[in-house]
């Protein structure tokens, strides 16, 4: 049964911004933890990515807040510096009820500098990774003392990454008669552990980890270990979705597969740990953004990564953790729109799938990898290609500027055009395949905001 927003103690000014923001009814993680969490109680909520869980524990830190009082009143603790910056921007869309409410995000690979400035100028809600909240702790650039929502994100990958205790150390410095809002996909013993450190008395809200069947199509292939690499080319070629994301369990497997992919013609990339912050938003933008067609990531370098449209998900790994397998085949078939599911699997893995059927109350479907045919054609390219250019917020350059200078100033359409993403220093802009070489040469001769600028094109 659906619930309504309005059923939940809100303002109407809030309920009016909900409704603008296509926000009907709510989903079962909301349902289940916004009541128990309006009241003031501490939650532990179960529930996978894209299960509407920010929206749900960022409505119970808003209600909290007193906008005219110029302090720190909500901390968000997340695992991935993109994962923040995703629950920053779902906050200020869920705010714009309020006046004035301001949202900082605090995490790595971003200078210190313009952070300690953010938090001078006076915060309402911090988001943040463990590490980079405790740096400002530290020197005294954060207060927690007026806190009264803490919140854990994605508490599992946060355990599964190291920071037990970094969040430890946070929590101790965190008034001790706050509200704790703990959120997870996976419930392992660690968690347990850690509810039971920093909450009093939690409420266990738990959203069953199913998928809709007709929106998510699972196919299972049994592979010999020589040939599970090639496989994964075959299915690209046999299916020839529009975007992919390959999940492997191991860092060494993701250089591997991409390897071959790339020498085989295919637009692919590789996200993992190792990689610098800077190559990591350009692996991002460039996928999110259709320059690149298939990500090869391990599950902890995807955490918080949320791609719309995602045309398939291929395991090329079982993961141990049959919890991981669903979370994982549910980033495709999102909003009404049908996806792909392919699993490879060894007689050494059937253990792991024999415990991924017990989870999902269904038998596998499996198929052989001789139904798999070349495609006769060319290999299926993504529509966009990504121009990177020197200069960003610093810069003071704005999205409107990137478009107008390619529209207005060099003539191109706005539908030749994809997603402009802006950060501190660089700005990354999709155009369609078949313009962008032209495109570059053109930007290096003109200029943005009255400058001459630097541009090149991202390729694999």
């Amino acid at each position: 049964m659906t619930q309504s927003f309005s059923t939940l103690a809100l303002s109407p000014a809030t309920l009016e911004n909900l409704a603008r923001l296509g926000y009907r009814e709510m989903t079962p993680i909301q349902a289940a933890s916004l009541p128990p969490a309006l009241l003031g109680k501490d939650i532990i909520g179960q529930a996978k990515t894209g299960s509407g869980k920010t929206a749900a524990f960022a409505l119970a830190l808003l209600a909290n807040l007193n906008p005219r009082r110029f302090a720190v009143q909500s901390l968000v603790l997340c695992p991935t510096r993109e994962l923040a910056d995703q629950v920053t921007a779902e906050v200020r869309r869920l705010a714009r009820a309020e006046d004035n409410i301001k949202a900082v995000t605090l995490s790595g690979g971003v200078p210190l500098r313009g952070q300690t400035t953010s938090l001078a100028h006076g915060a309402h809600v911090v988001v943040g990774t463990p590490g980079r909240v405790l740096d400002h702790l530290d020197r005294g650039n954060l207060q927690l003392d007026a806190l009264n929502t803490l919140v854990l994100d994605e508490a599992d990958r946060m355990l599964d990454m190291g920071f037990v205790d970094d969040i430890a150390k946070v929590a101790r410095q965190c008034p001790p008669q706050r509200q704790t809002l703990l959120f997870s996909a996976t419930y392992p013993e660690g968690i347990a552990k850690l509810a039971a450190q920093f909450m009093r008395e939690p409420v266990m809200v738990k959203v069953e980890a199913q998928h809709d069947a007709v929106q998510i199509e699972q196919r299972w292939y049994e592979v010999r270990e020589n040939e599970r690499l090639q496989a994964v080319a075959r299915l690209l070629d046999h299916f020839r979705p529009a975007s992919t994301l390959a999940f492997c369990n191991t860092k060494a497997r993701c250089r591997e597969l991409v390897e071959l992919l790339q020498a085989q013609g295919y637009s692919a990339l590789a996200l993992h740990g190792d990689l610098e912050q800077r190559d990591r938003d350009q692996v991002l933008v460039r996928f999110a953004n259709r320059s690149c067609s298939v990500l090869v990531a391990t599950d902890v370098a995807a955490r918080g990564l949320d791609v719309a449209g995602l045309a398939a998900v291929i395991n090329v790994d079982v993961p141990p953790d049959a919890e991981v397998h669903v979370h994982r085949i549910g980033r495709t078939g999102r909003a009404g729109e049908t996806g792909h599911a392919f699993s490879l699997a060894s007689l050494d893995e059937m253990g792991a799938v024999g415990r991924i059927e017990q989870l999902q109350g269904r038998e596998s479907e499996w198929h052989e990898l001789s139904e798999l045919k070349p495609h006769s054609g060319e290999r299926l390219l993504p529509p966009m290609a990504t121009i990177h250019i020197l200069g960003g917020r610093k810069e003071k350059i704005r999205p409107g500027d990137v478009l107008g200078a390619l529209t207005a100033d060099l003539g191109y359409t706005r539908e030749q055009i994809g997603k402009i993403d802006i950060n501190e220093f660089a700005t990354y802009v999709a155009v369609e395949r078949g313009i962008a070489k032209d495109a570059v040469a053109r930007l290096n001769e003109g200029r943005i905001k009255g400058r001459s600028v630097k541009a090149r094109l991202l390729r694999d």
